[in-house]
Protein backbone atom coordinates (compact mmCIF):
# COMPACT_ATOMS: atom_id res chain seq x y z
CA UNK A 1 0.00 0.00 0.00
CA UNK A 2 1.23 3.64 -0.33
CA UNK A 3 0.67 5.92 2.56
CA UNK A 4 0.65 9.51 2.28
CA UNK A 5 1.43 11.86 5.24
CA UNK A 6 0.27 15.29 4.12
CA UNK A 7 1.58 18.61 5.65
CA UNK A 8 -1.67 20.10 8.04
CA UNK A 9 -2.74 23.33 7.28
CA UNK A 10 -5.81 23.87 9.43
CA UNK A 11 -4.80 26.99 11.72
CA UNK A 12 -1.46 26.40 14.06
CA UNK A 13 -1.81 22.91 13.37
CA UNK A 14 2.21 21.28 13.59
CA UNK A 15 1.31 17.75 14.56
CA UNK A 16 2.13 14.85 11.94
CA UNK A 17 0.38 12.21 11.48
CA UNK A 18 3.42 9.55 11.57
CA UNK A 19 7.06 10.04 12.68
CA UNK A 20 9.82 8.56 11.14
CA UNK A 21 10.14 5.26 13.11
CA UNK A 22 6.30 4.78 11.74
CA UNK A 23 8.25 5.31 8.26
CA UNK A 24 10.48 2.37 8.82
CA UNK A 25 8.17 -0.05 9.87
CA UNK A 26 6.24 0.54 7.10
CA UNK A 27 8.82 0.20 4.87
CA UNK A 28 9.91 -3.08 7.00
CA UNK A 29 6.41 -4.21 6.06
CA UNK A 30 6.62 -3.65 2.51
CA UNK A 31 4.64 -0.60 2.26
CA UNK A 32 5.40 2.62 0.28
CA UNK A 33 5.26 6.29 2.40
CA UNK A 34 5.32 9.05 0.78
CA UNK A 35 5.67 12.58 3.35
CA UNK A 36 4.88 16.16 2.13
CA UNK A 37 7.93 17.90 2.56
CA UNK A 38 8.24 20.30 6.02
CA UNK A 39 5.22 17.93 7.16
CA UNK A 40 7.16 17.00 10.22
CA UNK A 41 8.43 20.32 10.77
CA UNK A 42 6.41 22.10 13.55
CA UNK A 43 6.85 18.91 15.75
CA UNK A 44 10.82 18.83 15.15
CA UNK A 45 11.03 16.22 12.98
CA UNK A 46 13.03 17.11 9.42
CA UNK A 47 12.85 15.70 6.18
CA UNK A 48 16.01 14.31 6.53
CA UNK A 49 14.76 11.97 8.77
CA UNK A 50 12.03 10.78 7.01
CA UNK A 51 14.09 10.02 3.60
CA UNK A 52 16.86 7.84 6.34
CA UNK A 53 13.73 6.32 7.37
CA UNK A 54 12.71 5.35 3.84
CA UNK A 55 10.05 8.06 3.25
CA UNK A 56 9.81 9.69 -0.61
CA UNK A 57 9.40 13.58 0.36
CA UNK A 58 6.84 14.65 -2.30
CA UNK A 59 7.08 18.56 -2.86
CA UNK A 60 3.31 19.12 -3.56
CA UNK A 61 -0.36 17.81 -1.47
CA UNK A 62 -1.55 17.74 -4.39
CA UNK A 63 0.95 14.76 -5.70
CA UNK A 64 0.77 13.21 -2.24
CA UNK A 65 -2.86 12.69 -2.09
CA UNK A 66 -3.02 12.05 -5.62
CA UNK A 67 -0.72 9.26 -5.48
CA UNK A 68 -1.65 7.62 -1.74
CA UNK A 69 -3.97 4.57 -1.02
CA UNK A 70 -3.97 5.85 2.35
CA UNK A 71 -3.96 9.25 4.17
CA UNK A 72 -2.77 9.49 7.67
CA UNK A 73 -3.55 12.67 9.25
CA UNK A 74 -4.15 14.53 12.47
CA UNK A 75 -7.13 16.66 11.82
CA UNK A 76 -10.07 16.82 9.76
CA UNK A 77 -9.89 18.04 6.04
CA UNK A 78 -9.87 21.67 5.09
CA UNK A 79 -12.02 22.88 2.47
CA UNK A 80 -8.62 23.48 0.66
CA UNK A 81 -8.30 19.51 0.85
CA UNK A 82 -11.84 18.66 -0.53
CA UNK A 83 -10.49 18.76 -3.88
CA UNK A 84 -8.16 15.58 -3.85
CA UNK A 85 -11.25 13.53 -2.55
CA UNK A 86 -11.26 10.43 -5.01
CA UNK A 87 -13.57 6.84 -4.65
CA UNK A 88 -11.74 4.50 -2.43
CA UNK A 89 -9.20 6.56 -1.03
CA UNK A 90 -8.44 5.86 2.54
CA UNK A 91 -8.54 8.82 5.10
CA UNK A 92 -7.27 7.75 8.60
CA UNK A 93 -7.52 10.73 11.11
CA UNK A 94 -9.21 12.80 13.45
CA UNK A 95 -12.69 13.58 11.40
CA UNK A 96 -14.82 14.73 14.76
CA UNK A 97 -17.54 14.89 11.77
CA UNK A 98 -21.08 15.13 14.19
CA UNK A 99 -20.47 19.32 13.81
CA UNK A 100 -19.47 19.11 10.59
CA UNK A 101 -22.29 18.34 7.33
CA UNK A 102 -20.29 20.42 4.81
CA UNK A 103 -17.27 17.70 5.19
CA UNK A 104 -19.49 14.60 5.44
CA UNK A 105 -21.34 15.39 2.26
CA UNK A 106 -17.90 15.59 0.77
CA UNK A 107 -16.61 12.52 1.64
CA UNK A 108 -19.62 10.37 0.90
CA UNK A 109 -20.15 12.59 -2.70
CA UNK A 110 -16.26 11.20 -3.33
CA UNK A 111 -16.94 7.47 -1.90
CA UNK A 112 -14.39 8.25 0.44
CA UNK A 113 -13.51 5.64 3.26
CA UNK A 114 -13.51 7.74 6.33
CA UNK A 115 -11.93 6.23 9.45
CA UNK A 116 -12.42 8.29 12.54
CA UNK A 117 -9.31 7.81 15.03
CA UNK A 118 -12.26 9.10 17.73
CA UNK A 119 -14.70 6.35 17.20
CA UNK A 120 -12.14 3.46 17.13
CA UNK A 121 -13.58 2.01 19.88
CA UNK A 122 -12.09 -1.70 21.86
CA UNK A 123 -14.34 -4.76 23.64
CA UNK A 124 -13.41 -2.79 26.80
CA UNK A 125 -15.38 0.32 26.12
CA UNK A 126 -11.74 2.27 25.65
CA UNK A 127 -11.19 5.25 23.00
CA UNK A 128 -7.80 3.74 22.40
CA UNK A 129 -6.70 6.61 19.70
CA UNK A 130 -8.80 9.68 21.36
CA UNK A 131 -6.91 8.61 24.94
CA UNK A 132 -3.80 10.39 23.98
CA UNK A 133 -5.20 13.52 22.85
CA UNK A 134 -7.44 13.87 25.65
CA UNK A 135 -4.69 12.89 28.25
CA UNK A 136 -2.59 15.81 26.45
CA UNK A 137 -5.81 18.30 26.24
CA UNK A 138 -6.57 17.69 29.87
CA UNK A 139 -3.34 19.02 31.65
CA UNK A 140 -3.47 21.57 29.15
CA UNK A 141 -6.25 22.74 30.20
CA UNK A 142 -5.59 23.87 33.72
CA UNK A 143 -2.61 25.16 31.93
CA UNK A 144 -4.50 27.53 29.20
CA UNK A 145 -7.05 28.44 31.75
CA UNK A 146 -5.06 29.44 34.83
CA UNK A 147 -3.20 31.72 31.99
CA UNK A 148 -5.82 33.31 31.20
CA UNK A 149 -7.54 33.90 34.32
CA UNK A 150 -4.27 36.83 34.46
CA UNK A 151 -5.67 39.95 34.58
CA UNK A 152 -3.74 40.69 31.34
CA UNK A 153 -5.29 38.06 29.73
CA UNK A 154 -8.55 39.07 30.29
CA UNK A 155 -9.54 36.92 33.41
CA UNK A 156 -10.48 37.89 37.11
CA UNK A 157 -6.67 37.98 38.22
CA UNK A 158 -6.66 34.83 40.19
CA UNK A 159 -3.61 32.55 40.98
CA UNK A 160 -4.99 29.51 40.51
CA UNK A 161 -3.46 27.80 43.58
CA UNK A 162 -4.12 31.18 46.09
CA UNK A 163 -1.67 31.78 48.79
CA UNK A 164 -1.86 31.73 52.54
CA UNK A 165 -4.51 33.61 53.74
CA UNK A 166 -6.13 33.66 50.45
CA UNK A 167 -8.56 31.10 48.85
CA UNK A 168 -7.34 29.28 46.23
CA UNK A 169 -9.67 29.00 42.18
CA UNK A 170 -12.45 27.43 42.21
CA UNK A 171 -12.17 24.85 39.17
CA UNK A 172 -15.14 22.92 38.20
CA UNK A 173 -14.86 19.65 35.32
CA UNK A 174 -17.62 18.53 33.91
CA UNK A 175 -16.86 15.30 33.01
CA UNK A 176 -14.75 12.47 34.82
CA UNK A 177 -13.20 10.83 31.70
CA UNK A 178 -9.92 10.81 30.67
CA UNK A 179 -9.99 14.24 30.06
CA UNK A 180 -11.76 15.28 33.42
CA UNK A 181 -8.81 13.35 34.89
CA UNK A 182 -6.10 14.61 34.20
CA UNK A 183 -7.36 17.82 34.12
CA UNK A 184 -7.86 17.53 37.79
CA UNK A 185 -4.42 15.77 38.44
CA UNK A 186 -2.80 18.89 37.05
CA UNK A 187 -5.67 21.44 39.18
CA UNK A 188 -4.99 19.56 42.48
CA UNK A 189 -1.54 19.88 42.09
CA UNK A 190 -1.27 23.48 41.87
CA UNK A 191 -3.62 23.83 44.68
CA UNK A 192 -6.86 24.46 43.22
CA UNK A 193 -10.23 23.89 45.32
CA UNK A 194 -11.44 21.18 42.53
CA UNK A 195 -14.70 19.92 41.66
CA UNK A 196 -15.86 17.41 39.29
CA UNK A 197 -19.10 16.44 37.73
CA UNK A 198 -20.33 13.23 36.05
CA UNK A 199 -23.63 11.70 36.00
CA UNK A 200 -22.06 8.28 36.77
CA UNK A 201 -22.32 7.71 40.60
CA UNK A 202 -19.73 4.51 40.28
CA UNK A 203 -17.12 6.77 38.07
CA UNK A 204 -17.34 9.84 41.16
CA UNK A 205 -16.39 6.26 43.55
CA UNK A 206 -13.52 6.25 41.94
CA UNK A 207 -12.41 9.36 41.17
CA UNK A 208 -13.14 9.73 45.06
CA UNK A 209 -10.83 7.11 45.96
CA UNK A 210 -8.38 8.17 43.09
CA UNK A 211 -7.85 11.40 44.74
CA UNK A 212 -7.98 10.33 48.27
CA UNK A 213 -11.14 12.65 48.56
CA UNK A 214 -8.62 15.54 47.37
CA UNK A 215 -11.91 16.76 45.51
CA UNK A 216 -15.26 17.61 45.33
CA UNK A 217 -17.26 14.64 43.30
CA UNK A 218 -21.06 15.67 42.30
CA UNK A 219 -23.54 13.82 40.59
CA UNK A 220 -24.57 16.10 37.57
CA UNK A 221 -27.65 17.39 36.80
CA UNK A 222 -29.05 20.81 35.62
CA UNK A 223 -29.10 21.72 39.36
CA UNK A 224 -25.93 20.45 41.06
CA UNK A 225 -24.39 21.99 36.96
CA UNK A 226 -25.67 25.57 37.41
CA UNK A 227 -24.55 26.13 41.42
CA UNK A 228 -21.31 24.90 40.73
CA UNK A 229 -20.40 26.95 37.30
CA UNK A 230 -21.95 29.96 39.42
CA UNK A 231 -19.14 30.03 41.83
CA UNK A 232 -16.65 29.43 39.74
CA UNK A 233 -13.37 30.61 38.82
CA UNK A 234 -12.40 28.13 35.95
CA UNK A 235 -15.23 25.57 34.24
CA UNK A 236 -13.71 23.06 31.96
CA UNK A 237 -15.80 20.80 29.96
CA UNK A 238 -14.81 17.37 29.23
CA UNK A 239 -18.05 15.21 28.30
CA UNK A 240 -17.98 12.95 25.13
CA UNK A 241 -20.68 10.78 23.39
CA UNK A 242 -18.23 8.61 20.80
CA UNK A 243 -18.94 9.98 17.27
CA UNK A 244 -21.71 12.45 17.87
CA UNK A 245 -22.46 15.78 19.07
CA UNK A 246 -21.60 16.77 22.78
CA UNK A 247 -24.83 17.47 25.26
CA UNK A 248 -25.23 21.13 26.26
CA UNK A 249 -24.79 20.88 29.72
CA UNK A 250 -23.75 24.53 30.38
CA UNK A 251 -26.88 26.80 29.61
CA UNK A 252 -26.68 30.03 28.36
CA UNK A 253 -28.27 31.48 31.77
CA UNK A 254 -25.88 29.85 33.23
CA UNK A 255 -22.98 31.72 32.19
CA UNK A 256 -25.09 34.40 32.72
CA UNK A 257 -24.21 34.01 36.30
CA UNK A 258 -21.21 33.78 36.56
CA UNK A 259 -18.20 35.87 37.86
CA UNK A 260 -16.65 38.78 35.71
CA UNK A 261 -13.78 37.59 34.51
CA UNK A 262 -14.74 33.67 35.00
CA UNK A 263 -13.05 31.11 32.68
CA UNK A 264 -14.78 28.26 30.33
CA UNK A 265 -12.30 25.82 28.95
CA UNK A 266 -13.92 23.50 26.36
CA UNK A 267 -12.37 20.71 25.50
CA UNK A 268 -15.40 19.04 23.89
CA UNK A 269 -15.28 22.06 20.98
CA UNK A 270 -14.59 19.32 18.55
CA UNK A 271 -17.88 17.76 19.15
CA UNK A 272 -19.77 20.76 18.89
CA UNK A 273 -19.19 21.75 22.66
CA UNK A 274 -21.09 21.45 26.07
CA UNK A 275 -21.72 25.12 27.04
CA UNK A 276 -24.08 26.61 24.61
CA UNK A 277 -22.24 29.81 24.32
CA UNK A 278 -19.35 27.96 22.83
CA UNK A 279 -17.98 28.26 19.64
CA UNK A 280 -15.04 26.92 17.69
CA UNK A 281 -11.74 29.23 17.78
CA UNK A 282 -7.99 29.03 16.62
CA UNK A 283 -4.58 29.20 18.10
CA UNK A 284 -4.70 32.51 16.14
CA UNK A 285 -7.50 33.76 18.08
CA UNK A 286 -8.44 31.96 20.86
CA UNK A 287 -10.79 33.72 23.16
CA UNK A 288 -13.98 35.41 22.79
CA UNK A 289 -16.27 36.34 25.57
CA UNK A 290 -19.82 36.16 26.82
CA UNK A 291 -21.55 38.21 29.63
CA UNK A 292 -18.00 39.32 30.72
CA UNK A 293 -16.95 35.14 30.77
CA UNK A 294 -13.85 34.54 28.77
CA UNK A 295 -14.43 31.81 26.07
CA UNK A 296 -11.48 29.45 25.08
CA UNK A 297 -12.49 27.30 22.67
CA UNK A 298 -9.45 25.64 20.30
CA UNK A 299 -10.20 22.97 18.59
CA UNK A 300 -6.72 21.62 18.28
CA UNK A 301 -5.25 22.47 21.91
CA UNK A 302 -2.48 19.70 21.73
CA UNK A 303 -1.32 21.50 18.45
CA UNK A 304 0.14 23.85 21.07
CA UNK A 305 2.20 21.32 22.34
CA UNK A 306 3.05 19.42 19.12
CA UNK A 307 6.25 17.23 19.67
CA UNK A 308 4.86 15.57 22.69
CA UNK A 309 0.98 15.78 21.08
CA UNK A 310 2.49 13.82 17.74
CA UNK A 311 4.85 11.27 19.77
CA UNK A 312 1.85 10.34 21.91
CA UNK A 313 -0.73 10.13 18.91
CA UNK A 314 1.00 8.46 16.86
CA UNK A 315 2.25 5.90 19.75
CA UNK A 316 -1.38 4.81 19.52
CA UNK A 317 -2.25 5.08 15.83
CA UNK A 318 0.49 2.96 14.23
CA UNK A 319 -0.85 -0.46 15.12
CA UNK A 320 -3.87 0.34 13.74
CA UNK A 321 -2.40 1.64 10.49
CA UNK A 322 0.07 -1.17 10.09
CA UNK A 323 -3.37 -3.24 10.49
CA UNK A 324 -4.86 -1.10 7.62
CA UNK A 325 -1.76 -1.18 5.11
CA UNK A 326 -1.16 -5.22 5.95
CA UNK A 327 -4.59 -6.48 5.14
CA UNK A 328 -6.77 -3.67 3.51
CA UNK A 329 -9.72 -2.14 4.87
CA UNK A 330 -12.57 -4.44 4.98
CA UNK A 331 -10.26 -7.71 6.30
CA UNK A 332 -8.83 -5.66 9.12
CA UNK A 333 -11.99 -4.47 10.33
CA UNK A 334 -12.90 -8.15 10.06
CA UNK A 335 -10.40 -9.36 11.89
CA UNK A 336 -10.42 -6.12 14.27
CA UNK A 337 -14.11 -4.96 15.00
CA UNK A 338 -12.61 -1.91 16.87
CA UNK A 339 -11.81 -0.46 13.41
CA UNK A 340 -15.11 -1.12 12.12
CA UNK A 341 -16.61 1.30 14.49
CA UNK A 342 -14.11 4.08 12.83
CA UNK A 343 -14.92 4.21 10.10
CA UNK A 344 -17.52 6.86 9.32
CA UNK A 345 -18.37 7.09 5.75
CA UNK A 346 -18.31 3.96 3.35
CA UNK A 347 -19.05 4.19 -0.37
CA UNK A 348 -20.81 7.15 0.16
CA UNK A 349 -22.74 5.53 3.02
CA UNK A 350 -22.70 7.19 6.56
CA UNK A 351 -21.58 3.99 8.91
CA UNK A 352 -21.39 5.65 12.73
CA UNK A 353 -24.96 5.52 13.89
CA UNK A 354 -23.90 9.07 16.20
CA UNK A 355 -22.68 10.93 13.05
CA UNK A 356 -25.87 10.09 11.31
CA UNK A 357 -28.07 10.70 14.34
CA UNK A 358 -26.31 14.14 15.87
CA UNK A 359 -27.00 15.34 11.51
CA UNK A 360 -30.34 13.47 10.50
CA UNK A 361 -29.01 11.19 8.14
CA UNK A 362 -30.17 7.40 7.44
CA UNK A 363 -27.20 5.05 8.01
CA UNK A 364 -25.72 1.65 7.17
CA UNK A 365 -24.14 -0.66 8.77
CA UNK A 366 -20.22 -1.40 7.52
CA UNK A 367 -21.46 -5.14 6.77
CA UNK A 368 -24.34 -4.22 4.77
CA UNK A 369 -22.78 -1.89 2.58
CA UNK A 370 -21.47 -3.21 -0.77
Amino acid sequence: MVIGVPKEIKDHETRVGLVPSGVAALREAGHEVLVETRAGEGSSLTDREYMQAGAAIVESAAALWRRADLVIKVKEPQPAEYAYFRPGLILFTYLHLAPLPELTDRLLDAKVIGVAYETILESDGSLPLLTPMSEVAGRMAVQVGAQYLERPNGGRGILLGGVPGVAPANVVILGGGVVGVHAAKIAVGMGAHVTIIDRNLNRLRHLDDLFNSQVVTVASNSFTIGEAVRTADLVIGSVLIPGASAPKLVRREMIATMKRGAVVVDVAIDQGGCFETSRPTTHTEPIYFVDGVLHYCVSNMPAAVPHTSTFALTNATFPYLLELANQGLELACAHHPALSAGVNTYNGYVTHSGVAESQGRQWRDLAAVE
